[in-house]
């Protein structure tokens, strides 16, 4: 096994995602500024519906957003990963269609549906189709820096939206900067105190998860409610950055089907690493489902490690989970000696597309 320190790192990291990382903190302050400074170019708030439409990277900002809203819109907020639009998004839907590169085949098919929808559009990429499209059709269109890999763009792709509803009021409760710069102290602290790769693995929380999760295949479990989109996070930062297999679920759906399959086969649990994302403020019912399941896995011989969230508020705690997370994939990137930043199979695909 590859040890983790600076030098290995910066040999293996080719493409220097550590930069990324240490900085996203800083990003979701740039985010928020974008957010705070956009003018809209439509003057309307009497939406019965919010969708977001948007794939891989570009959507995971908006599970962010769905997940953290949870209980404080009074709108249904939806986000859809598709080339289509269902029959509900009319002309009294916000939508906001998301594309880090503005090229994405299916956000550009949905924002053209949205448009002959009649609804109201705002969209946010780093250029591309999607910005010629909006400029051409005077659609509200918001700017976010180029060239960073969709997914390490997640600050920009939740945090300008969050922004955006508390200027239309949408949700009027919830103190959007003051969270924000709350969530971002957090985020450094986690990162000077806990993360970063000058920090030794005995003090180290994701270089010591991400030891563990070597060679092993990684089940990612959460409440559902706040924090589904902390696993999906994770198990996605797993296949792209880790460039390794892993599957996520949520309780307490997860006690209604997955915890019976966790029977066979048995000879392949040895290889199997359970991470449970905890939060002290999740439903008490939730809380003690997951610690029966946990015992239940134990006396299985399956390893469950627990991440737990940082901070008093949601955003923080929801965001600390992911930034553990996005880590703890960047360290198994590097275990297994592979530069996370690359995507070959997704631009092999995409090149094939082209072709047909």
């Amino acid at each position: 096994m590859r040890g983790l320190n600076l030098k290995t790192i910066k040999k293996i990291d080719k493409s220097d995602m550590l930069s990324l990382l240490l900085d996203f903190p800083g990003q979701c302050k740039a985010a928020l500024d974008i957010g705070k400074r956009t003018e809209l170019l439509f003057d309307h708030n009497a939406f019965n519906k919010i969708v977001f439409c948007g794939l891989g990277g570009s959507a995971i900002g908006a599970d962010l957003v769905r997940s953290y809203l949870y209980f404080e819109s009074k709108i249904p907020i939806i986000v859809l990963r598709e080339y289509n639009l269902p029959g509900y998004v009319d002309n009294s839907s916000l939508v906001f269609i998301s594309s880090y590169s503005g090229n994405t085949e299916e956000t550009l098919s949905s924002y053209l549906e949205a448009k002959n929808k009649n609804a109201f559009i705002i969209t946010i990429s780093s250029g591309g189709k999607l910005e010629e499209y909006a400029h051409a059709d005077k659609i509200t269109f918001i700017p976010i820096p180029s060239g960073l890999p969709p997914r390490c763009a997640l600050g920009y792709l939740s945090i300008v939206p969050l922004a955006i509803l508390g200027k239309l009021g949408i949700i009027p409760k919830v103190d959007i900067d003051s969270s924000i710069r709350q969530m971002i102290e957090i985020l450094d602290d986690l990162k000077d105190n806990s993360l970063k790769p000058t920090i030794a693995q005995s003090d180290n929380l994701a270089k010591s998860i991400a030891k563990k999760l070597y060679h092993k295949f990684s089940i990612v479990y959460s409440p559902s409610v706040h924090f589904d989109v902390c696993a999906t996070r994770l198990r996605g930062q797993l296949n792209e950055n880790s460039k390794a297999l892993a599957s996520s679920h949520v309780f307490p759906e997860m006690n209604h089907n997955e915890i019976v399959g966790w029977q066979n086969p048995r000879r392949l649990f040895k290889d199997f690493v359970v991470l449970m994302l905890r939060d002290s403020r999740a439903h008490p019912r939730v809380e003690k489902r997951m610690n029966i399941t946990k015992d239940i896995l134990n006396k299985e011989g399956i390893r469950v490690l627990e991440i737990y969230s940082h901070g008093e508020d949601l955003l923080s705690r929801i965001f600390s989970l992911i930034y553990i997370g996005d880590f703890i994939s960047y360290y198994l990137a590097i275990l297994y000696g592979i530069d996370p930043t690359p995507v070959e199979r997704v631009t092999y695909l995409k090149n094939q597309l082209v072709k047909e």
